[in-house]
Protein backbone atom coordinates (compact mmCIF):
# COMPACT_ATOMS: atom_id res chain seq x y z
CA UNK A 1 0.00 0.00 0.00
CA UNK A 2 2.84 2.37 0.79
CA UNK A 3 4.07 2.68 -2.85
CA UNK A 4 0.49 3.45 -3.94
CA UNK A 5 0.14 6.20 -1.33
CA UNK A 6 3.46 7.71 -2.36
CA UNK A 7 2.40 7.67 -5.98
CA UNK A 8 -0.92 9.38 -5.19
CA UNK A 9 0.81 12.08 -3.17
CA UNK A 10 3.27 12.66 -5.98
CA UNK A 11 0.41 13.08 -8.44
CA UNK A 12 -1.37 15.55 -6.15
CA UNK A 13 1.73 17.65 -5.55
CA UNK A 14 2.91 17.66 -9.16
CA UNK A 15 0.58 20.49 -10.45
CA UNK A 16 1.75 22.82 -7.67
CA UNK A 17 5.37 22.08 -8.43
CA UNK A 18 4.75 22.74 -12.13
CA UNK A 19 3.05 26.08 -11.41
CA UNK A 20 6.08 27.30 -9.48
CA UNK A 21 8.61 25.62 -11.74
CA UNK A 22 9.55 28.74 -13.68
CA UNK A 23 10.18 30.89 -10.61
CA UNK A 24 13.83 31.65 -9.87
CA UNK A 25 14.54 31.56 -6.15
CA UNK A 26 16.29 34.50 -4.50
CA UNK A 27 17.72 35.23 -1.03
CA UNK A 28 15.00 35.98 1.50
CA UNK A 29 12.47 33.54 0.00
CA UNK A 30 11.08 30.80 2.23
CA UNK A 31 10.82 27.29 0.80
CA UNK A 32 8.56 24.52 2.06
CA UNK A 33 10.33 21.16 1.86
CA UNK A 34 8.51 17.82 2.06
CA UNK A 35 10.24 14.42 2.07
CA UNK A 36 7.68 11.65 1.57
CA UNK A 37 9.88 8.91 3.00
CA UNK A 38 10.69 10.81 6.23
CA UNK A 39 8.18 13.45 7.41
CA UNK A 40 10.56 14.47 10.21
CA UNK A 41 12.58 16.23 7.53
CA UNK A 42 9.61 18.36 6.45
CA UNK A 43 10.22 22.02 7.19
CA UNK A 44 10.30 25.60 5.97
CA UNK A 45 13.76 26.81 5.00
CA UNK A 46 14.81 30.44 4.61
CA UNK A 47 17.13 31.18 1.71
CA UNK A 48 20.08 32.88 3.37
CA UNK A 49 21.88 35.93 1.95
CA UNK A 50 24.56 33.63 0.53
CA UNK A 51 21.83 31.87 -1.48
CA UNK A 52 21.85 28.60 0.45
CA UNK A 53 19.39 26.68 2.63
CA UNK A 54 20.10 24.20 5.39
CA UNK A 55 18.51 20.73 5.15
CA UNK A 56 19.09 18.03 7.81
CA UNK A 57 21.05 15.03 6.47
CA UNK A 58 21.74 16.94 3.25
CA UNK A 59 23.69 19.86 4.71
CA UNK A 60 23.68 23.21 2.94
CA UNK A 61 22.12 23.29 -0.50
CA UNK A 62 22.37 26.10 -3.02
CA UNK A 63 18.93 27.55 -3.83
CA UNK A 64 19.22 31.16 -5.03
CA UNK A 65 19.32 31.43 -8.80
CA UNK A 66 17.72 28.00 -9.26
CA UNK A 67 14.15 26.95 -10.02
CA UNK A 68 11.97 24.96 -7.62
CA UNK A 69 12.57 21.79 -9.64
CA UNK A 70 16.34 22.25 -9.57
CA UNK A 71 16.33 22.64 -5.80
CA UNK A 72 14.20 19.51 -5.43
CA UNK A 73 16.78 17.53 -7.39
CA UNK A 74 19.66 19.02 -5.35
CA UNK A 75 18.02 18.12 -2.03
CA UNK A 76 17.12 14.62 -3.20
CA UNK A 77 20.72 14.01 -4.21
CA UNK A 78 21.95 15.30 -0.88
CA UNK A 79 19.60 12.93 0.99
CA UNK A 80 20.14 9.90 -1.23
CA UNK A 81 22.97 8.45 0.86
CA UNK A 82 20.61 8.20 3.83
CA UNK A 83 17.92 6.16 2.05
CA UNK A 84 17.77 2.85 0.25
CA UNK A 85 16.78 4.74 -2.91
CA UNK A 86 16.59 8.40 -3.90
CA UNK A 87 13.81 9.92 -1.78
CA UNK A 88 10.82 11.81 -3.18
CA UNK A 89 11.39 15.48 -2.34
CA UNK A 90 8.89 18.22 -3.05
CA UNK A 91 9.71 21.91 -2.71
CA UNK A 92 7.25 24.79 -2.92
CA UNK A 93 7.48 28.51 -2.39
CA UNK A 94 6.09 29.28 1.07
CA UNK A 95 6.80 33.02 1.07
CA UNK A 96 8.51 35.58 -1.12
CA UNK A 97 11.38 37.67 0.14
CA UNK A 98 10.07 40.86 1.75
CA UNK A 99 10.31 43.91 -0.46
CA UNK A 100 13.29 46.13 0.24
CA UNK A 101 12.31 49.38 1.99
CA UNK A 102 12.50 52.45 -0.23
CA UNK A 103 15.79 54.26 -0.04
CA UNK A 104 15.36 57.66 1.55
CA UNK A 105 16.76 60.41 -0.62
CA UNK A 106 17.71 63.81 0.64
CA UNK A 107 15.57 66.63 -0.76
CA UNK A 108 17.27 68.50 -3.55
CA UNK A 109 18.22 71.97 -2.40
CA UNK A 110 18.14 74.54 -5.19
CA UNK A 111 20.92 77.09 -5.17
CA UNK A 112 19.94 80.57 -4.10
CA UNK A 113 19.79 83.34 -6.68
CA UNK A 114 21.99 86.35 -5.92
CA UNK A 115 20.40 89.71 -6.79
CA UNK A 116 21.92 93.18 -6.38
CA UNK A 117 19.57 95.98 -5.34
CA UNK A 118 20.73 99.59 -5.65
CA UNK A 119 19.17 102.96 -4.97
CA UNK A 120 16.03 103.98 -3.16
CA UNK A 121 14.91 100.87 -1.27
CA UNK A 122 14.80 100.36 2.46
CA UNK A 123 17.37 97.55 2.45
CA UNK A 124 19.71 97.84 -0.55
CA UNK A 125 22.62 95.49 -1.22
CA UNK A 126 23.17 91.91 -2.28
CA UNK A 127 20.13 89.72 -1.65
CA UNK A 128 19.84 85.93 -1.78
CA UNK A 129 16.42 84.76 -2.94
CA UNK A 130 14.86 81.46 -3.95
CA UNK A 131 14.78 80.44 -7.63
CA UNK A 132 11.59 81.67 -9.26
CA UNK A 133 11.40 84.91 -7.25
CA UNK A 134 9.73 87.74 -9.19
CA UNK A 135 10.42 91.47 -9.12
CA UNK A 136 7.37 92.16 -6.97
CA UNK A 137 8.42 89.50 -4.47
CA UNK A 138 11.93 90.93 -4.37
CA UNK A 139 10.58 94.36 -3.49
CA UNK A 140 8.88 92.80 -0.49
CA UNK A 141 12.17 91.15 0.56
CA UNK A 142 14.08 94.46 0.52
CA UNK A 143 11.33 96.25 2.47
CA UNK A 144 9.88 98.10 -0.52
CA UNK A 145 10.97 101.40 -2.06
CA UNK A 146 11.90 104.34 0.11
CA UNK A 147 9.83 107.53 0.22
CA UNK A 148 12.17 109.09 -2.34
CA UNK A 149 11.96 106.29 -4.90
CA UNK A 150 10.81 106.78 -8.46
CA UNK A 151 8.45 103.83 -8.25
CA UNK A 152 7.23 104.16 -11.86
CA UNK A 153 10.62 103.42 -13.41
CA UNK A 154 12.39 100.76 -11.39
CA UNK A 155 15.05 99.20 -13.59
CA UNK A 156 15.95 95.56 -14.07
CA UNK A 157 19.39 95.24 -15.63
CA UNK A 158 20.40 91.82 -16.93
CA UNK A 159 23.56 90.83 -18.80
CA UNK A 160 23.25 88.25 -21.55
CA UNK A 161 25.86 85.57 -20.62
CA UNK A 162 26.42 84.67 -24.29
CA UNK A 163 26.96 88.18 -25.65
CA UNK A 164 27.87 90.18 -22.54
CA UNK A 165 25.36 92.82 -23.58
CA UNK A 166 23.26 94.41 -20.84
CA UNK A 167 19.48 94.66 -21.36
CA UNK A 168 17.31 96.96 -19.28
CA UNK A 169 13.59 96.54 -18.51
CA UNK A 170 11.33 98.87 -16.55
CA UNK A 171 8.99 97.90 -13.73
CA UNK A 172 6.13 100.21 -12.64
CA UNK A 173 5.74 99.47 -8.94
CA UNK A 174 3.34 102.39 -8.47
CA UNK A 175 0.86 100.90 -10.95
CA UNK A 176 0.91 97.58 -9.09
CA UNK A 177 0.08 99.31 -5.80
CA UNK A 178 -2.92 100.96 -7.45
CA UNK A 179 -4.20 97.53 -8.50
CA UNK A 180 -3.15 97.81 -12.10
CA UNK A 181 -1.28 95.31 -14.22
CA UNK A 182 2.30 95.60 -15.38
CA UNK A 183 4.10 93.46 -17.97
CA UNK A 184 5.68 90.47 -16.28
CA UNK A 185 9.47 90.40 -16.25
CA UNK A 186 9.51 86.73 -15.34
CA UNK A 187 11.60 85.20 -12.61
CA UNK A 188 14.80 86.92 -11.56
CA UNK A 189 18.06 85.18 -12.40
CA UNK A 190 21.45 85.07 -10.76
CA UNK A 191 23.35 88.33 -11.21
CA UNK A 192 20.33 90.55 -11.93
CA UNK A 193 20.74 94.18 -10.88
CA UNK A 194 17.75 96.17 -9.66
CA UNK A 195 18.13 99.94 -9.72
CA UNK A 196 15.53 102.08 -7.97
CA UNK A 197 16.26 105.69 -9.00
CA UNK A 198 15.53 108.76 -6.91
CA UNK A 199 12.31 110.58 -7.69
CA UNK A 200 12.73 113.79 -9.65
CA UNK A 201 11.21 117.06 -8.57
CA UNK A 202 7.41 117.07 -9.16
CA UNK A 203 7.55 113.38 -10.24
Amino acid sequence: MKPIILTLLAVLLAPLAFAQGAYVIKPGDTLEISVLEDPTLNRNALVLPDGRISVPLAGTVRAAGLTIEQVQVAIARGLAANFASTPNVFVSLAALAPAAPPVATAPVELEAVEIYVLGEVNNPGQVSVSPGTTMLQLMAVVGGPSQYAATKRIQLRRINPQTGVEHMSTFNYDRVLRGGQTPSLGALVDGDIIVVPERRLFE
